[in-house]
């Protein structure tokens, strides 16, 4: 189970109408929804993978420490909510390092993961991977093997890979259907789709293919009072608020049909000895971690 940890006036679909220099001003909700989202998963007795941006983490560094506190994975959405396609390297290496510094100074742990803002890492962008390997990330989630007008690459692997020495890809769940990847696990499919849909997508990758599920959401996608961007594109508004009203619920349901855990637990090989060695020092301030399960 994973979350992309951010506002909502940071959503990328939102960029032509909310200057970037105006999210400071805005009023941010992000701290009451991670706070449900905790308590939810808590209830569920789930430990999840929040993908963090520093922008967010800077600005409530208590956030950061709860996440940890509550022995969830604490990983990088990037500092400033930047497609990694529409930066060079030099300055991705600047967005995807400072956000990793951030946490793991904030979080007391360390960053292995990192998930691109809105899966923006693809064929024309695949020097990112060299960067996240050289800037010391151990996965990332960037990839969703589908065909999308915003992002996506339906031609890459949907199970994880080894994309760079030392660096796992984990793209997150899709269908396969008549030769074809459908998005199966979040966004705005979820909420759109009956809930029943979703959960039969699920069942089936678990059963059929044999993996664990990468499930992903967002926190303004359960807050039903966060103010209304004005004006927004008829597509634009659709896609961001439909059925937000029953998002919540269904993602109960879910924590509570699927037993999830955190994405580092499920993906990563086990550190060798030499480098539980050196974390130690940062583990001692983490919650005692949960024991892997599967999806």
């Amino acid at each position: 189970m994973s979350i992309d940890v951010e506002d909502y006036f940071q959503v990328s679909a939102f960029a032509p109408y909310i200057d970037r220099a105006d999210w400071a001003s805005r009023e941010c909700r992000v701290q009451r929804n991670m706070a449900r989202i905790l308590d939810l998963l808590d209830a569920g007795g789930v430990k999840a993978t929040f993908f963090t941006l520093g922008w967010i983490a800077q600005r409530y560094p208590q956030l950061v420490k709860d996440i940890v506190a509550r022995g969830h994975e604490l990983a990088s959405h990037g500092f400033g909510h930047e497609r990694a396609s529409d930066l060079s390297p030099a300055a991705f290496r600047e967005d995807i390092l400072s956000a990793k510094l951030l946490l793991e100074d904030l979080g007391g742990v360390a960053v292995q993961g990192y998930r691109a803002p809105s899966f923006s890492i693809g064929k024309d962008n695949l020097w990112a991977f060299d960067v996240l390997a050289d800037c010391g990330y151990r996965y990332s989630s960037s990839v969703y093997p589908i065909q999308h007008d915003h992002y996506g690459m339906p031609d890459s692997p949907r199970f994880p890979y080894e994309v760079r020495p030392g660096l796992t890809e984990v793209p997150v769940t899709t269908l396969r259907f008549r030769g074809k990847n459908y998005p199966s696990s979040g966004g705005g499919w979820f909420r759109l789709l009956p809930y029943g849909m979703t959960r039969w997508m699920i069942e089936r990758f678990n059963r059929i293919e044999g993996r664990s599920a990468v499930f992903y959401f967002h926190p303004w996608e359960i807050d039903t009072e966060q103010p209304r961007i004005a004006g927004i594109d008829a597509k634009t508004r659709f896609r961001h608020y439909v059925n937000i009203g029953r998002t919540e619920a269904r993602i109960a349901q879910l924590l509570a049909d699927f037993d999830w855990g955190r994405m580092d637990e499920l993906f990563l090989p086990a550190p060798s000895a030499s480098s539980t060695e050196a974390a130690s020092t940062a583990a001692a301030t983490a919650a005692p971690t949960p024991q892997p399960r599967v999806a």
